[in-house]
């Protein structure tokens, strides 16, 4: 796997989530309290956006009439059929033994880190992030994406 820039942490805060395509694949971040998690944006159910749908919590019971309601702000719920997963893993609470989400890792790099540093030479090194990034120019006032 290779590593891209996807957003300032600015851009998704906490309880927030975002949504975001690297190579192809729609991706949707989450914030869980300064944690971010990245899921694809598709229930495994029947493809519903979950982006699209309610970040809530888990709802447990030990006795009929008794019940718990926690893990607050860690699970997605898709919007077509209510299926529920675990936003750190992707896992299902409807099917845990056979279905989950793709998940991917995430993290959090300082600005200064994604700057190729200079070898001993001069020359650049290469690092592990890719800014995705296509050439624009305008010819006779049209604008032309280079991708």
């Amino acid at each position: 796997m290779s590593k891209h820039v996807v957003a300032p942490v600015s851009d998704i805060p906490p309880g927030g989530k975002k949504l975001v395509t690297v190579r192809g694949r729609p991706i949707v971040i989450f914030n869980l309290e300064g944690e971010y998690f990245g899921l694809l944006n598709r229930c495994p159910h029947q493809g519903g956006s979950l982006c699209d749908g309610v970040i809530t919590g888990l709802v447990q019971s030990t006795d009929p009439g008794k019940y718990s309601f926690t893990r607050q702000g860690e699970i997605i719920r898709c919007p077509w059929h209510g299926w529920e997963f675990d936003i750190r893993t992707g896992q299902s609470w409807c099917e845990p033994a056979r279905v989950q989400v793709r998940a991917y890792p995430v993290e959090v790099a300082h600005g200064d880190t994604l700057m190729a540093p200079e070898g001993a030479s001069g020359e650049r090194v290469e690092d592990p992030y890719v800014a995705e990034t296509v050439q624009v120019s305008v010819e006779n006032d049209y604008i032309v994406v280079d991708v």
